[in-house]
């Protein structure tokens, strides 16, 4: 049996990069989080963390373990809210970024109706800019969405560096009008490649336009078109492209949680709470730490 304890130690470690800033998240001491980390990986006799002198990486083994130390926290917290958190009914209408519908929010869901299932949940997917502005007209109570980095407007979830990415097979001659796969206007990934593009004195074509990731995914993974991508959500069918070295780099976008201001009930809370603190929202995974 591995102790609550250690597991909570080793993913906050994980997730600070270092021992330094995992204590003090923990608001213990350097030397104990080490010897934590010692301990769990004595109990699995195993490698979890490998030490240089630049960052901490996890090994083989601490990518499996922190999958598995995770879920167990997870279902850990889960089961204290389910017995503790207050009895809520009513409803939560929540707005989402086709981002997080398709990869990371549906496991948020359903654990916060695990420990609320008494609240009717209703999510509404689609463009960030068109959601925050239907939140303001009263029709949703939270909206997760994108906004560009310095943006105030929301509460900060993640940041995410944007990469032009493309079917591996994908070619495009140097110099010729890029072929863009995008969002409907107003999205914010549309503007800022087209943006990006004019400031660098490229020419685009937009040859694909849908309404969902899916559908935009689909045109550049046949090959029709490069897209902007957030790099947490590339996979080994779209990967960023290199092909062309004259592509504009893109910046970083962010992630964050618009309220509904004023009439906000103690179930909207929760579930924004919720959202805030899942590690599950955005996290790379496989990559160096620190």
């Amino acid at each position: 049996m591995f102790e609550t304890e250690l597991l909570r130690t080793f993913v906050t470690v994980a997730e600070c990069g270092g021992f330094s800033r995992a204590a003090e998240r923990l608001n213990s001491t350097q030397s104990t989080v080490s010897h934590q980390i010692k301990r769990l990986e004595m109990q699995a006799a195993r490698t979890f963390l490998r030490r240089t002198t630049r960052a901490i990486a996890l090994t083989e083994d601490g990518e499996i373990m922190i999958d598995y130390a995770r879920k167990f926290l997870r279902l850990a917290d889960d089961a204290k809210q389910h017995f503790n958190a207050p009895k809520l009914e009513g409803q939560v209408r929540l707005g989402a970024s086709d981002d997080f519908a398709t990869y990371s929010l549906p496991e948020v869901l359903a654990r916060f109706k695990r420990i609320h299932p008494n609240v009717r949940l209703s999510v509404d997917v689609g463009l960030s800019g068109s959601l925050v502005e239907r939140l303001d007209a009263g029709d949703f109570d939270l909206v997760l969405g994108k906004r560009r980095v310095g943006d105030e407007q929301g509460e900060f979830v993640f940041r995410e560096k944007l990469v032009w990415v493309a079917s591996p097979d994908f070619e495009m001659e140097p110099g010729e009008p890029v072929p863009l796969a995008v969002y409907p206007k107003p999205c914010l990934y549309r503007c800022i490649a087209v943006e990006e593009l004019n400031r660098a004195g490229r020419e685009c074509n937009i040859v694909y336009t849908s309404p969902s990731l899916s559908g935009i995914r689909a045109a550049a993974v046949a090959g029709i078109a490069i897209t902007p991508l957030a790099a947490n959500f590339t996979t080994p069918e779209l990967i960023p492209f290199k092909g062309d070295e004259q592509l504009p780099e893109l910046p970083e976008v962010e992630f964050a949680l618009f309220r509904k201001k004023g009439r906000e009930t103690k179930a909207t809370r929760e579930l924004a709470d919720l959202l805030l603190r899942s590690e599950g929202l955005g996290r790379p995974r496989g990559r160096m730490l620190g």
